[in-house]
């Protein structure tokens, strides 16, 4: 019975508000579900409990018919109310994004941004993990240029010879990364690759702290990386995103390419639930 005095309360509030040519029945349902999903997004948003006059004002919605759906959504246990009468986000939510987040496949969210980027930046797009004491390239989306890079899907580089080796070992306390640059850092076939690994070391904190890792040449001629760490809700970094691109490009309009591999990073942490909105 509560869905039938929903609707009913609902259609009256609304037939005032839209196109009258759209059926009663049509204009109820889709406002009932449109009004339900901003109290819930305005509460998710403030992230704290409110009560139905605030919602109500906030949204800008008339109070008899905040009333009605706050109690159908109650009802239903989609929020819950507390000792003093202020709502907040009920189990019921919870229950679903728990099933979301189990629904959710890292490498399919990433590879989707990696393609997005790949047609922003116009330029080669990887996404890289760490193997033991190696850079694994996990998958690429080749740029519309000519430019060819050699670090395909499979390639495994010593850490301290990439923009994204750095990052991936960047959130690992100082005296932990001081440890792993000694035992792996190595010489790269340019020899611009720094090896030192109190150097390597302070670069990987430096990088990781501002979400943002540039080489140049340091393991092949010619190219340069420009990547972002993706790290998990704890802050470890799982994977970075880098745009791969001639040298030249980077010195030339650098700044353009590092703001859109931060967002491309940003975005998978946050379709993966591991970055606030």
């Amino acid at each position: 019975m509560r869905s039938v005095e929903l609707d009913a309360k609902t259609s009256s509030a609304i037939a005032s508000e839209g196109d009258r040519e759209v059926p009663a029945t049509r204009r109820s349902r889709v406002s009932g579900i449109d009004r339900a999903l901003q109290v819930i997004d305005h509460l998710y948003e403030t992230g704290a409990p409110a009560g139905a006059y605030a919602i109500a004002k906030a949204i800008g919605a008339p109070l008899s018919t905040v009333y009605v759906i706050i109690e159908d959504l109650v009802e239903k246990n989609m929020l819950a109310r507390n000792p003093v009468g202020s709502l907040w986000l009920g189990a019921r939510l919870y229950h679903y994004g728990l099933a979301y987040a189990r629904s959710l496949d890292f490498m399919s969210v990433a590879t989707h941004e990696m393609h997005d980027l790949c047609r922003e930046a116009g330029e080669t797009v990887q996404l890289c993990g760490r193997d033991g004491d190696h850079m694994l390239v996990l998958a690429m989306a080749d740029g519309p240029s000519h430019f060819q890079v050699a670090s395909r899907v499979g390639t495994r580089v010593p850490l301290n010879w990439t923009a994204s080796g750095r990052l991936l070992v960047g959130h690992l306390p100082e005296a932990e990364r001081i440890e792993l640059f000694k035992r792996c850092a190595r010489t790269s076939p340019t020899g611009r690759a720094e090896i030192d690994a109190k150097t390597l070391s302070d670069a990987a904190g430096g990088a990781f702290q501002e979400r943002l890792s540039i080489q140049v040449a340091e393991s092949d001629y010619a190219v340069a990386c420009i990547a972002s760490p993706i790290c998990d809700r704890s802050g470890r970094c799982v994977a970075t995103i880098s745009i791969v691109l001639p040298e030249q490009k980077v010195f030339s309009d650098e700044n353009h390419y590092t703001e859109h591999v931060r967002a491309s990073a940003e975005r998978i942490e946050k379709v993966m639930g591991w970055r606030n909105h």
